[in-house]
């Protein structure tokens, strides 16, 4: 390998590190901002209406930016019509809408640690069922490996103290999972129909979709949230545009590289879940069952994104 090129392939590296890490550690954000969100606008735990009336601004905001985007682009964004349409409400009602009903829903009764960890399950629930989907993407030793680590490690973070019995509530942890595998079984399904269609475009109409869909369901069961005020707006449009940046700069980075190279950073999103929310919201992030937990879901990731050297 000559000077330039290695030069070449070093820069190439950095950016791909650099660019993967600002998307992780975005995702990773999210955690202590939706319950910072909470706070400002006064959204009690049970409060399940105005939970999702503020998960639907944010998507639909989100949508919206990704469609201003894409028209920068030069890319149409005439609204989908027939099969494309119905394609993409399907998704957009599933991994938007419902996958963020058990979300917001149970990130009110988890602490931001624990929901960091607990979602992470998604991509080891991915790897279960593109075993029964695809007949190239098969589990092998290694990724059965990852999946046993990864899940041991979420048990781990639901034990109390004693050891003795679980720390463990349906509609806090228990939907943060939910959540999880709807999230992978409805990726599944984005993935097969973006091949006859615009990626950025469908996100951005399933987005939008979901996020309207669950500003009416927020609407219709008597949500409201409290008064805004220019901090509240700036976390609000924060969040919107955490969804929007993240996806562009993700599905470029995917285009551009080896899958395998791109979805190893996954691991980095529970890291950065577990540290601003012990940053930003003043949780422990130092009791040993969240230390331990975090090294095997981090670990169970990495053996289930990563390539064999043959195919990177």
């Amino acid at each position: 390998m000559n000077t330039s090129s290695s030069g070449e392939f070093f820069t190439r590296r950095s950016v791909l590190f650099l660019c993967a890490t600002l998307c992780t550690l975005l995702w990773g954000s999210s955690y202590p901002a939706i319950k910072r969100g909470y706070a400002m606008l006064d959204i009690a735990r049970n409060d399940i209406p105005a939970q999702m009336l503020f998960a639907g601004y944010r998507f639909f905001l989100a949508g919206l930016f990704l469609l201003v985007l894409a028209k920068l682009m030069s890319k149409s964004i005439a609204i989908p019509r027939g099969a494309q349409l119905r394609q993409i409400a399907i998704l957009g009602l599933t991994q938007t809408t419902i996958q963020y009903v058990f979300f917001y829903v149970g990130l009110a009764y988890a602490t931001g640690v624990k929901a960091s960890i607990m979602n992470a399950t998604g991509t080891f629930f991915s790897v279960l069922l593109a075993h029964f989907i695809y007949h190239n993407d098969r589990l092998t030793h290694r990724k059965v490996l990852g999946c046993a680590v990864g899940f041991f490690g979420v048990l781990v973070v639901n034990f109390n103290g004693s050891l003795l019995d679980l720390d463990f509530a349906l509609n806090g942890e228990g939907f943060i999972v939910i959540a999880a595998f709807i999230l992978a079984a409805a990726s599944i399904y984005g993935k097969r129909i973006s091949q006859h269609m615009d990626v950025m475009l469908m996100t951005a109409w399933q987005l939008s979709l979901g996020g309207l869909a669950l500003m009416v369901l927020g609407w219709s069961t008597g949500g409201a949230l409290g008064s805004f005020d220019w901090q509240s707006a700036l976390l609000l449009i924060y969040l919107a545009l955490l969804s929007s940046a993240a996806f562009a700069l993700w599905g470029t980075l995917l285009k551009y590289n080896p899958v395998g190279m791109v979805t190893i950073f996954n691991f980095l999103v529970p890291v950065f879940g577990v540290l601003l929310s012990a940053l930003f919201l003043g949780e422990t992030m130092l009791e040993w069952k969240y230390l331990i937990a975090l090294v095997l879901v981090c670990t169970g990731i990495f053996l289930v994104t990563r390539l064999p050297r043959a195919l990177r």
